[in-house]
């Protein structure tokens, strides 16, 4: 447990050096006034939101209010955006051509699920609460897994450490770019658990099963490098260079994004993932959740308390 402790410890030392620094601001037109989908878009308050028309990009960058982790009403922003998104593009669907999610958290992507409200259900023995959430957390994965059934290749951008929900989350999207110096990892089998909401699903359809477990069960943290290597992540950039990475990409990609975007959707047909699938596993991690112990639990206060060291420092410029 320790280990995940000094690395979000190392994540905060590193947002305190950088805040600020080495994120390239993504200078895109805004919206022009109009339809109230476009509007909630582009107002939401935990989620900044660009549209680059040229490139038919939308820019998302996290700017949680609270730690970096997925509290709920950060996934009621998340579901806005989701919402938005369909909205805003009925009709013209081909517009939309990349979908890109990254943090405006210096040396964080994301922590993960809220940990000090698992603690609390926990304690209080609400199970249903506990599958609520979890079910919340899935289905917006399993839309961005579908790409909200839209033309489109969605983009997750790691510009600094996804850890725990925050690399499950990860994984739901067609390509990964992260940064050398990036983290990886689940840190929840160090006080009992797993990864509930869709690691073990996404990771077992990419590396294999065996691979998977190994992965979710050791605790261990792994490099961005490491994750280039096993295929996780598709494009390696430079510490602060992931959004001009992202750019090059779509650029390069200008004549082969109708075949890239085939050939993901081939795959969703090759290896479905359920929306039941996924909250029948909520399920089992609910239920594990109520067989941990006050170790167990006293354990992940402790890391709610080093994440929440990053509350203290402000959030990276755009």
């Amino acid at each position: 447990m320790s280990s995940f402790v000094s690395l979000v410890d190392r994540s905060f030392s590193r947002k305190n050096d950088t805040a600020g620094k080495g994120r390239p601001k993504v200078l895109v037109p805004a919206p022009l006034p109009g339809d109230e989908p476009k509007r909630e878009l582009f107002s939401l308050e935990q989620l900044e939101v660009d549209w680059e028309e040229d490139s038919g990009t939308l820019w998302t960058f996290m700017r949680p209010h609270d730690r970096p982790s997925y509290n709920p009403e950060f996934l009621k922003d998340f579901q806005a955006w989701q919402r938005g998104i369909q909205e805003m593009f009925a009709g013209e669907e081909d517009a939309l051509r990349y979908l890109v999610l990254g943090s405006r958290w210096p040396g964080v992507y994301n922590l993960g699920g809220d940990l000090a409200l698992f603690a609390e259900k926990i304690r209080s023995r609400d199970r249903e609460a506990l599958v609520d959430y979890g079910r919340t957390c899935v289905r917006i994965l399993h839309r961005n897994i579908n790409a909200l059934d839209l033309p489109v290749v969605t983009i997750g951008l790691a510009q600094g450490d996804a850890l725990g929900g925050g690399f499950e989350s990860l994984l739901s999207f067609n390509v990964i770019v992260a940064e050398r110096g990036a983290k990886f990892g689940f840190p929840e089998s160090l006080f009992g658990l797993f990864p509930g909401m869709g690691a073990y699903s996404l990771l077992a359809r990419r590396i294999g099963a065996a691979k998977a477990e190994e992965m979710i069960l050791s605790g261990q943290s792994y490099t961005a490098e490491d994750m280039h290597e096993l295929g996780i992540v598709h494009i390696l950039a430079e510490p602060g260079e992931g959004v001009e990475a992202t750019r090059t990409y779509i650029q390069k990609q200008r004549w082969r994004r109708n075949g890239s975007r085939a050939v993901y959707l081939a795959g969703r047909q090759v290896a479905p993932l359920t929306l039941d699938e996924l909250e029948r596993i909520v399920e089992v991690w609910a239920d594990a959740c109520l067989q941990l112990s006050d170790r167990d639990l006293r354990l992940m206060e402790r890391l709610v308390a080093a994440q929440d060291r990053l509350r203290s420092l402000p959030i990276a410029a755009e």
